[in-house]
């Protein structure tokens, strides 16, 4: 659960949910204390060897977290299309697609794309889970723009001393400016003397998709930086923290699908 993301009122059920006292704090200060109710409990784990079991439970606790939002968004958004106008399926029947068939494909299309923003979402969080449980010092971080203008600040999913992790769950943008983005971003990050090191799990499988990556590899070669994707993301983050997110994430999916 990314507790920045949380508003005051949710924020509020999780610190109460986890016994500290909520009267009378703002959100800074309740996000604060959070924070330091979450690397006490680690370390504590950490130190009578139990951590790996709390991680564990946390990123199955997590799964079911969005688990959860995801089938109530889906259940919404199958609800709000009973109530569509479909006269397109019109054209749907001169591509020779029947009505039965077009609506299946609007539902699966309009549904699909909350299956992939949860399961991108869901699989970073998990991934921090595992650099933090290695290094509690290291953080969510924000860096200005000293490029360009905009945007103002860019976002490093996980500062470690000066190891500037990024984490995709997989990106198959095919836009040429996302790499100028890129650039300035990896530019902006070594500005601040840190190292860009971009970990992506799934590696996409267009054509053109898969050159834009492999020119993001290259640039992050060239400033000095490191990029992994496929399955050297996994043996990566298993190496740099100790703890296998691949199998924890197996297990969790064998568990609930067995």
């Amino acid at each position: 659960m990314k507790l920045h993301n949380l508003n005051k009122s949710e924020l509020v059920i999780y610190c109460q949910s986890i016994g500290i006292d909520t009267k009378n704090k703002s959100k800074e200060v309740l996000l604060e204390e959070a924070e330091i109710f979450g690397q006490q409990e680690i370390e504590d784990a950490k130190k009578n060897g139990t951590d790996y079991d709390m991680l564990y439970s946390k990123i199955e606790q997590l799964s079911n977290l969005y688990a959860e939002t995801l089938d109530v968004k889906i259940q919404e958004r199958k609800e709000e299309m009973l109530e569509d106008d479909n006269s397109h399926y019109l054209l749907y029947r001169v591509l020779g697609i029947s009505d039965k068939d077009g609506q299946l494909i609007d539902m699966y299309q309009n549904t699909g794309r909350f299956l992939y923003k949860y399961a991108g979402s869901f699989l970073e969080e998990a991934a921090v889970l595992c650099f933090r449980f290695n290094n509690l010092k290291g953080k969510r971080t924000l860096v200005k723009n000293n490029i360009g203008t905009k945007p103002k600040t860019f976002e490093i999913d996980f500062l470690d001393n000066n190891n500037a992790i990024e984490i995709k769950w997989k990106d198959a943008t095919t836009d040429g400016d996302h790499i100028t983005k890129e650039h300035t971003r990896v530019e902006c990050i070594t500005s601040h003397g840190h190292i860009p090191i971009r970990v992506m799990f799934y590696y996409p499988q267009r054509s053109q998709a898969m050159k834009i990556q492999k020119i993001l590899a290259t640039y992050y070669k060239g400033v000095k930086g490191q990029y992994y994707s496929g399955d050297e993301a996994w043996d990566f983050v298993k190496k740099y923290t100790g703890y296998d997110l691949l199998k924890i994430l197996t297990d969790i999916a064998d568990k609930k699908t067995n």
